[in-house]
């Protein structure tokens, strides 16, 4: 029987280490963001831009925050909104509907979005942000960070 040199797929030459997909993104830390599309009553969602200084200043984003240690997501969203917008949120108002996970060069985003259509007060800038009522058809006509942009297409077809 004539030999051959061929190796099964799972079979790696001693000495290689097993490379799995993404296996660079491991080195990694994983930050975990939540976010939310606030919807208003005409459709409308908005968007607030990242303010000088901070990463990715500049690009517009849907609003929410770092989820702090031992906090849930929408925790996390309740004080975000409190703290960035001046808007009260409960927790029953924030539907899970996608999310992103994005390799930035040093670290992985995950962000779980919320949408919301229900919030008491009216959304003011307090953190120096600019802020923008969006139609679904307008959302990408805004620079995005890369997490967000897939996130746009989604919400267009559920609004």
């Amino acid at each position: 029987m004539p030999s051959t040199n061929r190796r099964h797929p799972e079979e790696r030459p001693k000495g290689a280490s097993r490379r799995t997909p993404g296996a660079d993104a491991a080195v990694r830390p994983i930050l975990l963001v939540a976010a939310v599309a606030l919807i208003d009553a005409d459709g409308r969602v908005l968007l607030a831009e990242r303010p000088a200084g901070k990463h990715l200043a500049g690009f517009w984003e849907f609003p929410g925050g770092k989820v702090d240690a031992g906090e849930s997501p929408e925790a996390a969203l309740i004080r975000e909104l409190a703290e960035e917008l001046g808007i009260d949120v409960h927790e029953s108002c924030l539907a899970p509907f996608t999310f992103a996970s994005h390799a930035y060069p040093d670290f992985h985003l995950l962000m779980p979005l919320y949408v919301c259509r229900k919030w008491q007060g009216i959304a003011m800038p307090r953190e120096g942000q600019r802020l923008s009522w969006v139609r679904p058809a307008r959302l990408g006509d805004y620079p995005m960070p890369p997490a967000d942009k897939p996130l746009v297409a989604m919400l267009r077809d559920l609004i």
